[in-house]
């Protein structure tokens, strides 16, 4: 899904250089929720206390409130083994987000009484001018932002900040079934639907909007594919101690570390000597 920023700096663009010093747990829970939205975090991936602690700078236990948060919200879950990941919804799960998804939206348009005022319209165009120009640069991480971000701005600009926050979740999870699903969607076509809802919106059509939406919604769910490979957390362990194969040249270290031990033993076993027999006296 899509979401609409206004151009230049986007205040809601989540920093890809640094992170708040001292964060507090709602912090930390926002930006790894902006980075799902990004894309910069997949399911299945494995979120550790310490290196979470570590990029924060701050303690363990603040890392463990903002994860409880986010495992209330649905973002993450928790293995004894493990620890904390991102959940990996399942195909019924993400059929659920999508209904979830198209109830709220469409309902948020059919509460609408009056037309939108212009300066929330201006937003709407402004987000959809962002999303162009960074689906013209290439610019993947920005892009999946802001065609998810553009129903968070809907939803500020309908209803208010409580149903945005219950979207931007909603949207997230949906981010997450993209992903894991292989949709074939095309950004530039969500970019154009994004529109043609503003322009509805603009004529003061809100029943149009919303069956415009609840079409966009359904067509990103129905772009689904097949579900790709489940994340294997010990991927880059178990390939790290993969066997080298039998036929592969030994390199310079191989050489190195069998001469090490191979220097410690004599290269000819001590000749054994015959047992000393005493003389007898006579």
């Amino acid at each position: 899904m899509h979401h609409d920023r206004a151009p230049g700096p986007n205040p809601r663009m989540p920093s890809t250089t640094s992170v708040p010093d001292r964060s507090s747990a709602p912090q930390i829970a926002s930006q790894v929720v902006d980075a799902i939205l990004c894309g910069r975090i997949a399911p299945g991936q494995r979120l550790g206390e310490q290196e979470l602690a570590d990029v924060f700078g701050v303690s363990r236990t603040l890392v463990r409130e903002a994860m409880a948060r986010l495992s209330a919200r649905g973002m993450v879950e928790v293995s004894s083994r493990r620890g904390w990941f991102v959940v990996q919804p399942s195909r019924a799960e993400a059929a659920e987000a999508f209904s979830a998804r198209i109830a709220i939206e469409t309902g948020m348009l059919g509460s609408l009484d009056k037309p939108l005022a212009r300066s929330k319209l201006a937003r709407l165009k402004a987000h959809h001018k962002a999303e162009q120009a960074a689906i013209a640069a290439g610019d993947a991480g920005n892009r999946s932002f802001l065609l998810g971000d553009f129903h968070v701005c809907l939803a500020e600009c309908v209803s208010g900040p409580l149903l945005a926050d219950i979207l931007r979740d909603l949207t997230a999870r949906t981010t997450l079934v993209a992903t894991l699903f292989q949709s074939t969607h095309d950004a530039a076509l969500s970019c154009s639907e994004h529109l043609a809802i503003v322009a509805a919106l603009e004529r003061g059509d809100a029943a149009a909007a919303a069956e415009l939406l609840r079409a966009h919604i359904g067509a990103v769910a129905a772009a689904l594919g097949p579900s790709a490979p489940r994340a294997d957390p010990l991927a880059p362990l178990r390939k790290a101690l993969q066997p080298r194969a039998p036929d592969a040249p030994p390199t310079r270290a191989s050489r190195g570390a069998r001469r090490l031990f191979t220097d410690l033993l004599s290269p000819h076993p001590p000749a054994t000597r015959a047992p000393h027999r005493r003389l007898k006296e006579n």
